[in-house]
């Protein structure tokens, strides 16, 4: 597949999740404590923080930024200026997700002072120093601190050495579970595709080797939501990724996107599952293959020739 191809892809998929916003709002019980966060506030921080890398990493003028730029505005909007995180934080001082989705605002220079002033008071207690996470949400926790300009009081590196991939596992026992907590500890480090270099050499020679084999198998397995996550993944890392790798993966994925541009989490796959195609089993593998296009078509603008060989 072309540097075009990708492109097209990413400017239709956009275009689905610009067509499709209205899966994004939040509704009137998004404050309400038996509200479900995952239908609700996870889908609009993950489509603020999508936008904010695309906006970084293309140009002005050009569809995928503008679009980006008009739906992180809306998300902003959906969040009431801050206004609504600010509320969520205080009705849930100990939840970590409202400083995590204010972050992809915040890196983006929006921002509230109200909630600066509560994310710092919080940040200074005991209770948020101590509490207990899995040490991939560490790392994402880190990342948001320092996007927020709070004091990072754990250090990246060492917490990476704690997690799935930074122990260089055993490559035989990848699976769906470890593939989604490396490519997040990926996102984390190099803060959602903004630092190439942040990954240490050690760390991005033993994805150099393994990622292609586990980004195959998923594509096998028809598990595009994942395979978009690799692809991000081979993308952020020091080193450009194998553009014959890249070109067959996108054309795999454009076999899976239907004409309206949204990308399914799953395929039927070998075992003929069934497959979700409303918002909920689409728009988080949509945005993905939107972030991975982004960060493919960044690493390759001046790498290589325009087309990408396929």
């Amino acid at each position: 597949m072309t540097a075009a191809g990708i492109r097209s892809l990413a400017d239709a998929a956009l275009g689905w999740v610009s067509d499709n916003r209205d899966g994004f709002r939040l509704g009137e019980d998004a404050l309400a404590p038996e509200a479900d966060v995952n239908r609700s506030w996870k889908p609009l921080g993950e489509l603020a923080q999508v936008c904010v890398t695309v906006r970084a990493r293309t140009a002005p003028g050009t569809v995928l930024h503008e679009r980006a730029g008009e739906l992180l505005a809306f998300a902003w909007e959906q969040t009431r200026d801050g206004a609504l995180l600010l509320d969520l934080q205080r009705l849930e001082p100990a939840a970590t997700y409202p400083l995590e989705i204010y972050a992809a605002f915040a890196s983006a220079g929006l921002r509230h002072p109200g909630y600066d002033s509560c994310a710092a008071l919080l940040a200074g207690t005991r209770s948020w120093r101590l509490t207990e996470q899995q040490p991939n949400r560490r790392l994402g926790l880190l990342n948001s601190e320092r996007r927020c300009g709070l004091p990072v009081r754990d250090n990246p590196a060492a917490v990476l050495r704690s997690t799935w991939l930074g122990g260089l596992p055993e490559p035989w026992t990848f699976e769906r579970a470890a593939g989604y907590t490396l490519t997040h500890v990926v996102f984390h480090l190099t803060d959602w595709g903004h630092d190439f270099g942040a990954v240490p050499a050690d760390v991005a020679a033993y994805l150099g080797d393994w990622l292609p084999p586990w980004l195959d198998s998923c594509l096998e397995d028809e598990q595009w939501d994942l395979a978009c996550e690799l692809l991000a993944v081979a993308a952020a890392l020091p080193g450009p990724p194998d553009p014959a790798m890249v070109a067959g993966a996108f054309a795999a994925l454009a076999g899976a996107q239907d004409a309206a541009g949204a990308v399914p989490e799953i395929g039927p796959g070998p075992t003929g599952r069934r497959v979700r195609r409303d918002f909920v089993g689409v728009y988080h593998s949509t945005l993905m293959a939107v972030f991975a296009s982004a960060l493919v078509l960044a690493r390759f603008d001046g790498a290589v020739p325009p087309e990408v060989p396929s």
